[in-house]
């Protein structure tokens, strides 16, 4: 850049700097943004848009990623699935000072109170006593179940909305974080279900199934259709079926989702099902007992779904007594 482009300024009123994304002069998008100089030039031509341009940075200079990180000195980002959501302050138990030394004990005695009335300020209503419940028992069943935490993000953000609704009120707190947990599975296409949630959370399955339908009345929920194809890889590594017969029971399940045989029926066993039907096709000696139990369903339902599947979608199964003799 020349110093002629450099000593060329056009002004720009300040109302408008900030709608500025093209040069005036020769109506180029090419603009450079030093924040040195506070200036913004054209690229092409050269043109000083403005020079009085506000820098939104931090006032420390970091010339490599480690002493950027070292100098940062925000907090945790919020989080809805905790109570006060990440923007308290917490008092360390560590007693002591910052090189080291051991605290006297008038100073520790005074951090003790301090650190008292914090906990108990932090938890001063009612609405703060049942957050911090709730998140809690969130806390311990995604850790039970292994959900990500963008879907206890979710189940935090479905509890609060049920709180500020009052549909707590009378219930009981764990069987709602249960099915608000169970509610952000069902919109994330996890594939957990309301059984194995209620196990981890002790709660009844018939408790946990109703505040499940009232968060859904209540707070509009529409929930996707499950998909018995996202069950599928979950039966398959609990039994260790090999992905040849996964893939063969894909294809079933596709097929009777074509022909509409899966409406109307748990995804569970018609994913249990097709799996049984695969093993038999590729010689794979997998029971129907143990098959239902890595589903959790029992051998009737896969033994009816079994049969729905090859009368409707026309499976030929191999003769079982040359799969005795193989």
């Amino acid at each position: 850049m020349s110093i002629n482009q450099i000593s060329i300024t056009k002004e720009v009123p300040k109302n408008n700097q900030h709608l500025v994304d093209k040069c005036p002069e020769c109506t180029s998008k090419n603009l450079v943004h030093d924040y040195d100089s506070g200036e913004t030039i054209c690229g092409d031509c050269g043109l000083v848009l403005y020079e009085q341009m506000m820098d939104k940075g931090p006032e420390w200079r970091a010339f490599t990623q480690e002493e950027k990180t070292s100098r940062s000195r925000v907090g945790m980002p919020t989080s809805y699935s905790i109570q006060d959501k990440g923007l308290s302050t917490t008092i360390s138990q560590v007693d002591r000072d910052a090189f080291g030394r051991k605290l006297p004990m008038s100073t520790r005695l005074q951090m003790w109170r301090l650190r008292k009335w914090q906990i108990r300020s932090r938890v001063h209503s009612s609405i703060d006593r049942n957050l911090s419940q709730a998140m809690g028992e969130l806390e311990r069943l995604s850790s039970r179940v292994s959900i990500s935490p963008p879907i206890k993000e979710k189940a935090a953000v479905v509890y609060r909305k049920a709180l500020d609704k009052g549909l707590v009120r009378g219930r009981s707190i764990n069987a709602i974080a249960a099915a608000s947990l169970y509610a952000a599975c069902r919109q994330s296409r996890s594939p957990r279900t309301i059984r194995e949630i209620s196990e981890a959370s002790l709660v009844d399955k018939k408790d946990v199934a109703r505040c499940y339908r009232l968060l859904l009345q209540e707070l509009d929920f529409h929930m996707p259709v499950a998909d018995p194809m996202t069950y599928l890889s979950k039966i398959a590594e609990k039994t260790r079926i090999s992905g040849k017969t996964q893939g063969a029971a894909i294809a079933i399940l596709r097929l009777a989702r074509q022909k509409r045989v899966s409406s109307g029926k748990d995804p569970m066993g018609l994913a249990a099902a097709a799996l049984y039907i695969a093993c038999l096709q590729n010689s794979e000696k997998e029971t129907q007992k143990d098959i239902s139990e890595a589903a959790g369903v029992t051998e009737v339902t896969v033994r009816n779904r079994y049969k729905d599947l090859v009368r409707q979608l026309h499976i030929e199964i191999p003769d079982r007594q040359n799969l005795v003799a193989a």
